[in-house]
């Protein structure tokens, strides 16, 4: 790991391609949301992290395949205080229906939600702007998370890195196969019901030019399936674009974590196979390390 200190800035370097730069001479005032100091760590240790994911539709847990099929998972904050207590890195909790019905987080949610979890929270669903994003910052997200308003409108990635600093947002990418454009996959907006003819790698690297530090592609097939995560996409943004690389979307097995690992991705997200006991995170942690992956915690 190498940290280089400026004036008004600090550049931490820590291999395989993750890197942070916090430069506070380009925010236009003093940040107002600091992160967990864990969150740090883990950047810092570059260290391999897992999110469970809580995925929340009228304040309740749910969970479906191929983002239909909706069925209950919970209580958020019972699911948040829980997975703290079990060894999750980070948590992220999404409002799945707030785009679409054209209204923002619920707020409530993320406040008891956050209240209840001692690792990093970011929060997705709803934040079409710099003051919804604020509004969601304040009640307690350490980052948060905007897929179909980025895409509809850019320039909102670099008005909230420039607002809040890029290590607190992450744009969401909802992918599917198209065998037409040139990567094979295109993005989709809506929670997935969009197609938007835009080629997902093509897209990523936009996005990874505003300067975020995550970027996190789900794969529409994948989602909820439980038949591993799209690893092609995860292999072409990772080569494509300098931010963090999330997996999301067909963790059935703990091989499938490997191969996510394997990939390049650095963060390792899931909501059924936690949610429904399938795999336990202390037992993925222990799969993993056994294999000489350098696991948070």
């Amino acid at each position: 790991m190498r940290c280089s200190l400026g004036l008004g800035k600090i550049q931490i370097e820590v291999g395989f391609g993750i890197g942070v730069q916090i430069d506070f001479a380009s925010l236009e005032k003093e940040p107002d949301f600091l992160p967990k100091p864990f969150m740090i760590l883990s950047l810092m240790n570059g260290k391999i992290r897992i999110m469970p994911c809580l995925d929340m539709r009228d304040g309740r847990v749910v969970k479906g395949v191929h983002f239909v099929d909706i069925r209950d998972a919970g209580d958020p904050v019972e699911c948040a205080r829980g997975y703290s207590r079990n060894g999750a890195d980070e948590l992220a909790l999404l409002d799945i229906n707030a785009t679409v019905e054209g209204r923002r987080t619920m707020l409530d949610v993320v406040r008891r939600v956050a209240a209840a979890t001692t690792v990093p929270l970011t929060v997705g669903g709803g934040i079409s702007d710099v003051p919804s994003a604020a509004e969601v910052l304040h009640a307690g997200a350490d980052r948060i998370s905007t897929s179909s308003s980025a895409f509809r409108r850019p320039e909102v990635i670099a008005e909230m890195v420039r607002e809040f600093g890029p290590g607190k947002v992450t744009v969401a990418i909802d992918v599917d196969r198209n065998a037409s454009l040139p990567s094979g996959y295109e993005v989709y907006i809506d929670g997935g019901r969009t197609a938007t003819g835009a080629d997902a790698i093509e897209w990523a690297r936009r996005v990874d030019g505003f300067g975020v530090t995550v970027i996190l592609p789900t794969s529409k097939a994948g989602d909820g399936a439980k038949t591993g995560y799209d690893l092609p996409v995860i292999r072409a943004m990772k080569e494509a674009v300098s931010a963090e690389i999330v997996a999301s979307g067909g963790a059935g097995t703990l091989e499938h974590f490997l191969e996510a690992v394997e990939a390049g991705a650095t963060i390792l997200l899931a909501a059924s196979v936690f949610h429904f006991g399938t795999i336990g995170i202390p037992e993925l942690k222990t799969f993993l390390r056994d294999r000489n992956v350098d696991v948070s915690g």
